[in-house]
């Protein structure tokens, strides 16, 4: 595609096409195609054919929606001609399940080695809290360890990383929702990440520090240290009993190094939050090549957003291995389908307002951009919120759409790598996890080039193939799980953003 082109054509089968720049009203939509009807702004769509009303409306080849009327050649189509509709799938479970062709080259980074196998790429200490009950009281002894130079004796530390959320009590203690929030913690408190957990609790909550310690053998290597603010005194006791732990686990994990480690033992949790109508053309296809990539050197990449791929899931059936893998993805979808149902809500009420102004209509369409990240790899298993992968390849998390929840989800299934496109752009972090941000368009990552790692912009403007950017962006994983800092990182994000997912009545 030349650079010059104002507009772009993702498949020969499409009745429409994408504006890559503000086009005003009579401008040249394609070289023998309609003239622009209204002024269109840039990932927005126009119609290149008469479509009827009730017509497929077709990008990327697959249907979007259907027309809401008729809409004529060179009209904008966004959500005032463009809906849902009927969106049946035929799903031919392991249809297209075609394995990768391995790399064997032994391309390694520099991680540190955990006594259950696993490979951190930070060294983290952190404040784990049972129940809301107790953030505070985390947030105090990580202020008291900061104010004192605790870690200055501790070169081989990242740092200290409370970790509160608001929930651990007003729960049942046999609902699907404590059964995630235990999956959670337990994530958490063994993630290779963190090289020793100080885990507090109230003392009275539902979710017992006993329960989850006795129910979950949380670390091989001895690094975990727990306790209660009611059994030690209250706060200031807390405290104090707090920094001698500290010092304990600190001591622990100091002796940990950065050692070579096959990139095998990268599992990157891919994401995209703000996306616009660039999402499924740049960024998201580019980290599709990446994963690919990963996945061939024996990696592991995770696909999440259940709501977010809606529409397109009938893509990932057919690249499942088996159909039982097919089936328990499906199983995931009719489950969500339900619980929309159930909350007064509709699937297609996901694309948010930002999406929408970037281009985006259904949620069929932003589910077929979302599905590009995972590339063309099989799909070896899916997994619940949380649930520890030990499957090498690509998988699928269940997980909500909000991308702090659903972060955390596959932080605790042990991502020790998050890759994030966003097309509006989107300012978060994820400790102990490194978050690589990816930008959709060259126009925001000028803007907001201090908050982003790649653009993926020249795609477009340079034509740059996907499978050279998915290079680059494979190589900046392994810089990263190095040691190398993200913007993010950089600019101290990832301490607020641990949000596990809260199922279920608050009592």
């Amino acid at each position: 595609m030349p650079p010059k082109s104002r507009t772009l054509k993702l498949h020969p089968k499409d009745n429409i096409v994408i504006a890559l720049a503000d086009l005003a009203a009579g401008s040249e939509c394609t070289a023998d195609g309609p003239n622009a009807l209204q002024s269109v702004k840039q990932g927005h769509k126009i119609a290149i054919a008469p479509i009827a009303a009730g017509q497929n409306v077709l990008r990327y080849g697959q249907i979007i929606g259907q027309a809401k009327s008729d809409i004529a050649p060179g009209e904008h189509v966004h959500v005032h001609n463009l809906g849902m509709g009927d969106h049946s799938q035929d799903y031919a479970f392991a249809s297209e399940a075609k394995n990768l062709d391995p790399i064997t080259e032994g391309r390694t980074f520099d991680g540190f080695h955990r006594a259950d196998g696993r490979v951190g790429t930070r060294n983290y200490l952190g404040i784990l809290t049972s129940v809301n009950c107790s953030g505070s009281v985390a947030k105090f002894i990580a202020e008291a360890a900061e104010k004192n130079g605790f870690l200055d004796e501790f070169p081989n530390i990242d740092g200290i990383v409370p970790i509160t959320h608001g929930t651990g009590c007003g729960m049942s203690g046999e609902n699907e929702g404590y059964a995630t929030l235990m999956r959670t913690l337990a994530g958490y408190a063994q993630h290779p990440n963190f090289g020793g957990i100080l885990l507090i609790g109230l003392g009275c909550e539902v979710m017992q520090v006993s329960a989850l310690v006795g129910d979950h053998p949380i670390r091989a290597d001895g690094a975990l240290r727990y306790m209660t603010i009611q059994h030690e005194g209250g706060t200031r006791k807390t405290i104090e009993k707090g920094l001698s732990e500290l010092r304990g686990i600190a001591e622990l994990a100091n002796t940990a190094t950065r050692k070579p480690a096959p990139v095998s033992e990268l599992m990157v949790g891919m994401q995209c939050g703000g996306s616009d109508g660039y999402s499924g053309i740049t960024a998201n296809p580019a980290l599709g090549a990446a994963s690919d990539l990963l996945v061939r050197h024996g990696g592991t990449t995770i696909l999440s957003e259940t709501s977010e791929i809606y529409g397109a899931e009938h893509l990932l059936t057919r690249r499942a291995v088996s159909e039982r893998v097919g089936e328990k993805l499906i199983e995931r979808v009719r489950w969500w389908e339900d619980y929309t149902a159930r909350n007064k809500g509709e699937m297609d009420n996901n694309p948010s307002p930002g999406n929408k102004r970037g281009g985006l209509t259904t949620i069929l369409e932003k589910s077929l951009g979302a599905v590009a990240k995972s590339g063309s790899a099989p799909l070896t298993e899916v997994y619940l919120f949380g649930e520890k992968v030990d499957t090498k390849g690509f998988v699928f998390m269940d997980s909500p759409g909000f991308d702090p929840c659903s972060v955390t989800g596959q932080i605790a299934s042990g991502s020790n790598l998050i890759v994030f496109t966003t097309g509006r752009g989107s300012v978060s972090g994820y400790m102990p996890t490194p978050c690589i941000k990816v930008a959709t368009n060259s126009e925001m990552y000028n803007r907001m080039s201090e908050d982003m790692d790649v653009n993926c912009g020249d795609i477009i403007s340079d034509d740059i193939s996907l499978e050279s950017k998915g290079r680059d962006i494979f190589e900046l994983f392994i810089r990263i799980a190095s040691g190398e800092k993200t913007k993010s990182e950089e600019l101290g994000f990832g301490g607020v953003e641990f949000v596990p997912w809260q199922i279920g009545a608050v009592m």
